[in-house]
């Protein structure tokens, strides 16, 4: 026999030493592990296990240590990533969007943990108050059960005061306060309304709407005045009809507890920075449309700036997590991991600005016009982006 098939799965046919191996699919001689005049690999999946293992461990290993070899030049080299990546050595670093999606999902993830971690804490330790009563107001059914719900309240405003809060924050819980004693008033006044329709009998008032929720200063009723916006087609004004209905009902409940509404709003800023990282792109293009480079090479920098400020937000929240537990149990590392935050949020600006000069080799003054511009156009694009993350979590929360 001149010629036989290798093991099952594998996509070559084998001959005797010294003949050609030629590929199961087209028939062309082999001359690697794909054929290339169709592509078909050597190797398949209907092969033994232990194969199909070892080819799954080399490959994770594989991007194991290109990982370690990124992230210090990433880190410490500004513009070095990019500058490699456009000059062909690529194969020893991990591909841009592969390291961007690695240090986003890890960002957020020790960011969402951190976040709830540090609500609960506060709340434990009777530093925060969610629920300061106001929807126990405007639900109790005698005078006496609104000023008793009402000095409630309050109490839990004094006990928050009493943790030694910030100005800022102090101004906030004497609005609150101002806020309680004002729906406790018009609750009052909604009872008596109520108990003189009943002793005339004429038609009870209507139930007060607390939400919040107004055009116009009205109330908004989805009912009565649904959302229609004349170039809309009729399905997308039901649906903003929907969600702003949905808005209007979560805001009670997020007044009371806030915390589902902003875990809600960190998990949705991967999505908008996602779509944000190529307009980054298309401003780079824009700023540099002399220096005459592709679209792909501006992302490639966005892909890289966007994944130190990941590395970056993942260092600052473990060493800021570092300094809460050295307050407790080894207060003498508290100023030093202090210094090491201060210090890592200065190099983000700072890496940003070097990267930007490194790669487009412009003169400081250019960089520096140009390092502004883009700056205050990005924060604008990012602040909207942030808002309409929220905005969807209070609509889905």
């Amino acid at each position: 026999m001149n010629a036989t098939s290798e093991a099952p799965g594998v996509a070559a046919v084998s001959a005797p030493s010294g003949a050609k191996t030629i590929c199961a699919n087209c028939g062309t001689e082999l001359l690697g592990p794909h054929c290339y005049a169709c592509g078909q690999p050597v190797k398949g999946m209907v092969r033994h296990l232990g194969s199909i293992l070892h080819d799954m461990a080399d490959t994770v290993l594989n991007i194991d240590s290109r990982i370690f070899r990124t992230l210090l030049p990433l880190y410490f080299r500004p513009g070095f990533l990019s500058t490699e990546y456009f000059a062909g050595r690529r194969v020893r670093y991990v591909t841009p969007f592969r390291l961007y999606f690695f240090l986003s999902v890890a960002a957020f993830l020790l960011i969402q943990v951190s976040f709830d971690s540090s609500i609960d804490d506060a709340r434990a330790r009777g530093v925060v108050h969610f629920d300061l009563g106001d929807d126990d107001i405007a639900a109790a059914l005698t005078p006496a059960e609104v000023e008793a719900r009402r000095d409630a309240a309050i109490a839990a405003v004094e006990k928050t005061r009493a943790a030694g809060l910030p100005d800022a924050a102090a101004k906030k819980l004497d609005r609150a306060e101002e806020k309680i004693r004002e729906r406790a008033k018009r609750r009052l006044e909604k009872l008596d309304e109520i108990e003189k329709a009943k002793a005339s009998g004429a038609p009870l008032p209507a139930a007060d709407d607390d939400s919040g929720f107004t055009i116009d200063g009205k109330n908004w009723d989805p009912e009565k005045d649904p959302i229609a916006i004349s170039w809309l087609p009729a399905f997308a004004n039901a649906k903003l009809t929907a969600l702003a209905k949905r808005m209007k009902e979560n805001i009670p409940r997020i007044q009371k507890d806030p915390k589902p509404f902003l875990l809600g709003g960190v998990a949705a800023l991967p999505q908008v920075l996602f779509v944000l990282m190529p307009l980054f792109a298309l401003l780079l293009k824009i700023f540099y449309i002399f220096k005459r480079r592709l679209y792909m090479e501006h992302l490639i920098v966005a892909l890289h700036s966007h994944s130190f400020i990941f590395l970056s937000i993942i260092l600052i929240t473990l060493a800021s997590l570092a300094r809460s537990w050295a307050e407790t149990a080894a207060q003498w590392l508290t100023t030093p991991l202090g210094w090491l935050v201060t210090l890592m949020g200065w190099w983000l600006p700072i890496y940003l600005f070097v990267m930007q000069k490194k790669v487009y080799r412009q003169g400081w003054f250019f960089t520096t016009v140009k390092y502004g511009t883009i700056g205050i156009c990005y924060t604008i694009m990012i602040s909207i982006g942030i808002m309409a993350a929220f905005m969807v979590s209070l609509a889905t929360t």
